[in-house]
C-alpha cells in the first residue's frame, strides 16, 4: 500500500533547517526598557525576574548591552517622580522618556526608538486619561489633545515611532493630524488599536508603577472574549492614518493576529506582555520548563501566526539564544 513519507524532510536537523518555514529574527524584536527619575536606581522587578527599573544616568550600559546583542528597536516607558491628575510628565520637553530617547539617539543614530504614548504612568490615578469627575471615568475627547501634544513632545526629542496605547476613540486620527500639523508628516503611527482588558499586564504595572487607583479599564480596552470587535478597531485606525498596528497581549490572542494578518497587508506587532513573560520565566526559575526552547517555541508561534515583529521583555535572550 502507497502512503506519504512526511519523515523525509525530518530526518536530520540541517533537513529540518532547510525546509523551516517561520523564523525569528534579531530585526524582528522591540525591547522594552523602564526608565525612573530617580538617580542611581538598577532596581529588579519583583513581579518580572531579569527586568529592571533604570535611571537615567545608568541607562547607557543597558542599551550599549541591547545594541552590541543586535537589538535596533527600543521602547521606554517612563517612571516620574511626580504624577497629576492630566498626566503633565508625559508631553514635558524635559520628561523622563524624552531624555531617555535623547540619550539613546545621542549613543546611537540608527537605534529606532518606538515611544509608549499613554498618560497612565504620569497620572495619580493610574488611568489613560483625564477622569471626568461626575461618571468618574475617562474623558476621551478631553484625553485626546494631551495625547497629541504627548505624542509630539516624544518626536521633537528624537522618536522614530509613536506607538499611542490609550484605546481613546480617535486617539490615531488626532494624533496623525497634530504629527502633520507640526511637519512630522513621515513618522510612522503603530497602533495600540486592539489591546484587551487582559489580566496578563499585572506585572507591567508593578514596572511602570501604574495600577488604577480606582475601577479599571474595561470602558475603553477591549474585552478578551471578542474577536470581531478587533476587526472594527483595526478598520478605525488605518482608517484614521495607523502605519502599524499591535496586538496585545500575545499568545491568547494569536487567532486575532492571524485574523489581522489575513486582513490588512500593514506590519503587524505582536506584544509579549509581562505576564507572559514572568510566568515563563517563573516556571523556568523552577526547573519546570527548559526556557530557551519555551521562549523561542513562543516567538514562533507569533511569527507563525502572523506577526512582523514582536515587543518583548526577552529581547536580549532571543539574541544570545540566535548568536548560539
Amino acid at each position: 500500500m502507497q502512503f506519504d513519507r512526511h519523515r523525509r524532510l525530518r530526518s536530520s536537523n540541517s533537513m529540518r533547517s532547510l525546509v523551516r518555514e517561520t523564523h525569528v529574527n534579531k530585526e524582528d524584536l522591540i525591547y522594552p526598557i523602564f526608565v525612573v527619575e530617580r538617580d542611581n536606581v538598577k532596581e529588579e522587578i519583583k513581579s518580572m525576574p531579569g527586568v529592571y527599573q533604570l535611571s537615567l544616568n545608568l541607562l547607557d550600559e543597558e542599551i550599549k548591552e541591547a545594541y552590541d546583542l543586535g537589538i535596533r528597536g527600543i521602547m521606554f516607558f517612563g517612571v516620574p517622580n511626580e504624577k497629576d491628575a492630566i498626566g503633565t510628565g508625559a508631553f514635558d520637553h524635559n520628561g523622563i522618556v524624552q531624555e531617555a530617547t535623547r540619550k539613546a539617539k545621542a549613543m546611537y543614530d540608527d537605534l529606532l526608538i518606538v515611544a509608549d504614548t499613554c498618560l497612565c504612568e504620569y497620572t495619580d490615578h493610574g488611568h489613560c486619561g483625564v477622569i471626568n469627575e461626575q461618571t468618574k471615568d475617562v474623558d476621551n475627547d478631553k484625553s485626546l489633545p494631551l495625547l497629541v501634544k504627548t505624542a509630539i513632545s516624544q518626536v521633537e526629542a528624537g522618536a522614530d515611532i509613536i506607538a499611542p496605547s490609550n484605546m481613546m476613540d480617535g486617539f490615531v486620527a488626532k494624533i496623525r493630524a497634530g504629527l502633520d500639523e507640526a511637519g512630522y508628516y513621515n513618522v510612522p503611527i503603530m497602533s495600540y488599536g486592539i489591546k484587551y482588558a487582559s489580566s496578563f499586564f499585572g506585572p507591567f504595572r508593578d514596572a511602570a508603577e501604574s495600577t488604577p487607583q480606582f475601577g479599571d479599564r474595561k470602558t475603553y480596552q477591549m474585552d478578551p472574549a471578542n474577536r470581531r470587535e478587533a476587526l472594527r478597531e483595526l478598520d478605525s485606525d488605518l482608517h484614521e492614518g495607523a502605519d502599524m498596528m499591535i496586538v496585545k497581549p500575545a499568545l491568547s490572542f494569536l487567532d486575532i493576529i492571524r485574523d489581522v494578518r489575513n486582513t490588512t497587508n500593514v506590519p503587524v506587532v505582536a506584544y509579549n506582555v509581562s505576564g507572559e513573560y514572568s510566568m515563563t520565566k517563573a516556571a523556568s526559575l523552577n526547573g519546570w520548563i527548559d526556557e530557551k526552547a519555551v521562549v523561542m517555541e513562543q516567538m514562533i508561534s507569533m511569527k507563525r501566526a502572523g506577526a512582523d515583529m514582536i515587543i518583548t521583555y526577552f529581547s536580549k535572550d532571543i539574541c544570545r539564544y540566535l548568536d548560539e
